[in-house]
């Protein structure tokens, strides 16, 4: 009897246009729990987004090989079509869609809060839902399956899916497909981004259901886990597939894998080492050559932002409550909370990205918001890296990694007017800081989610702004990508032009110099604690 749930052999991963993965031999056993891993852009997310049928993807024969005619190319999958992922991509491509179909200028009182997590979950038991009068009715009981307990979203059901932090979101997915009975579910980077309760409950999740596919393979939900990089990876893997540049790099037990990893780092330890000075050097040639005009002012006690006594909710839910807070140049700044505490929102105030600032005594570069300045005044002596950012430049894929940077000098969402030649020769310079040397003109909608951000984070970095705003900057980094991100950061932050603000839920990606905390604790009064280390 066969005992695979999926079966490859000898298949490509292909597209409408063109051949992805060339060859794939595996197979999904039951008693198993696969973990699938792989750096930015090697191939990792094609053969996840195969498996569930996304992007146009799809797993094709390919010719008999007649010297070894036992290798018979097939795929099947005893899931069909009920596969769901749960995914930083698939939460960027919902907030998109709410983005899209935004009629807050058609409605009364100019807030269109498009759909709740209880009629998103709801929409995934019905067939065409959009149609389906279903699914109003299903709503209201939704709060009634276990799924939203364990998922831990009972607080946020009546909450716009545009209003939920990038955690809150993802939880609601999780909770969605495993409602709506798929019987595959892939989790990919599930960790990224989320607090330490909310990586608890989802750790737990993971080895509970991968702890029941093992022992009982009959079982109706089958998991499989994505991840950039080796950091958390749960105890009930059991095997292991890796990508890089486009192919198979390994395929075997954990155990094999985890062998294969002290090897490559040991061969890493002294490359990195060698990397972070020669990052150095070019960084601190590229700010020289590039940017010394600006920012070179040597007030060390200068404000840069101010909130005294902020309040920021809506309805009878208060994000902030009496916050004062005071930043100044060259104090590097941790800011830490739940998932849901206001982080997203408190960088908001900074951005001008949250209206409530005008209701508030929030002072910026020494004037207060709403005093006479253009958002345009706020932003060109800022850079901003968050979840956001990345979903608005998600939807103008075609632009050019080039461009994009470009864009980085004129605060601008895309580049609209030719690009100067001290502009595009300062990108270059980013891009080659940031390993994309050569690839200026490929399109930033085919690149990776990773990658995507590791060019946001450039972006953001290429005018040496006032403040540097960093909203959980490393989401979707493979362990590579992350690293050099990190170096470049505080490189940036040791060269004395630019201040931090940095939002993380990882402990290892906190900075050396980040010496001040502000902590956002909810549903305590005060709701913030400040500490300096």
């Amino acid at each position: 009897m066969n005992s695979n749930l999926i079966t490859i052999n000898n298949c490509r991963i292909e597209n409408s246009r063109e051949t992805v993965i060339s060859q794939i031999n595996w197979n999904f056993q039951q008693n198993q729990a696969w973990l699938v891993i792989g750096p930015n852009g090697g191939g990792k997310a094609d053969f996840i987004n195969a498996l569930a049928g996304y992007s146009g993807l799809k797993f094709i024969p390919n010719e008999i090989n007649q010297n070894n005619i036992q290798e018979v190319p097939m795929y099947s999958s005893t899931f069909g079509n009920s596969v769901e992922i749960v995914s930083l991509e698939r939460a960027a491509k919902l907030i998109q869609e709410e983005r899209e179909n935004d009629e807050s200028d058609y409605v009364e009182g100019g807030v269109d809060i498009g759909r709740t997590g209880r009629i998103f979950i709801a929409e995934g038991l019905v067939e065409n839902p959009k149609k389906n009068p279903k699914v109003l009715e299903l709503s209201k009981t939704i709060e009634n399956y276990k799924e939203i307990e364990l998922c831990g979203i009972q607080k946020i059901l009546d909450r716009g899916l545009k209003y939920m932090s990038t955690g809150e979101i993802r939880r609601t997915l999780l909770a969605r497909a495993l409602i709506s009975g798929k019987k595959l579910i892939i989790l990919s980077d599930p960790f990224a981004g989320l607090d330490v309760n909310s990586r608890g409950i989802l750790l737990n999740f993971f080895n509970t259901i991968a702890e029941n596919q093992i022992k009982s393979p009959e079982s109706s939900t089958q998991i499989i886990l994505g991840m950039e990089r080796w950091h958390e990876i749960p105890d009930s893997i059991t095997n292991v597939i890796e990508f890089r540049e486009k192919q198979v790099s390994f395929i075997g037990s954990r155990k094999e894998y985890e062998s294969l990893r002290e090897e490559r780092n040991k061969a890493q330890q002294e490359t990195s080492k060698n990397l972070k000075e020669e990052l150095s050097v070019e960084l601190n040639e590229t700010v020289k050559e590039t940017f010394v005009l600006q920012n070179q002012d040597t007030i060390q006690n200068e404000t840069l932002v101010e909130m005294n006594n902020v309040n920021v909710g809506w309805d009878d839910h208060k994000v902030l409550r009496n916050l004062s807070w005071k930043l100044n140049k060259g104090e590097h700044w941790l800011i830490q909370g739940p998932n849901g505490s206001g982080k997203t929102t408190f960088l908001e105030l900074i951005t001008g990205d949250n209206m409530q600032v005008f209701s508030n005594d929030v002072r910026l570069f020494g004037n207060r918001r709403g005093s006479g300045e253009t958002i345009w005044d706020i932003k060109k002596q800022l850079g901003i890296v968050s979840y956001r950012m990345h979903v608005e430049y998600r939807m103008l894929g075609g632009t050019s990694l080039l461009n994009v940077i470009v864009s980085g000098f004129r605060d601008s969402i895309g580049l609209y007017g030719a690009a100067t030649d001290v502009e595009i020769a300062g990108a270059k310079k980013w891009l080659k800081l940031g390993g994309f040397e050569g690839r200026e003109n490929e399109s930033f909608g085919n690149l990776s989610y990773g990658e995507q951000r590791a060019v946001l984070i450039l972006r953001s970095a290429v005018k040496c702004p006032k403040i540097l705003i960093l909203d959980e900057p490393c989401h979707g980094l493979d362990e590579q990508n992350r690293e050099m991100i990190l170096n470049l950061i505080s490189l940036i932050a040791e060269a004395g032009t630019t201040t931090l603000l940095h939002v993380t839920h990882d402990p290892s990606e906190v900075l050396d110099c980040e010496k001040h905390i502000l902590q956002l604790i909810p549903d305590q009064d005060p709701m913030y604690k400040v500490i300096v280390k």
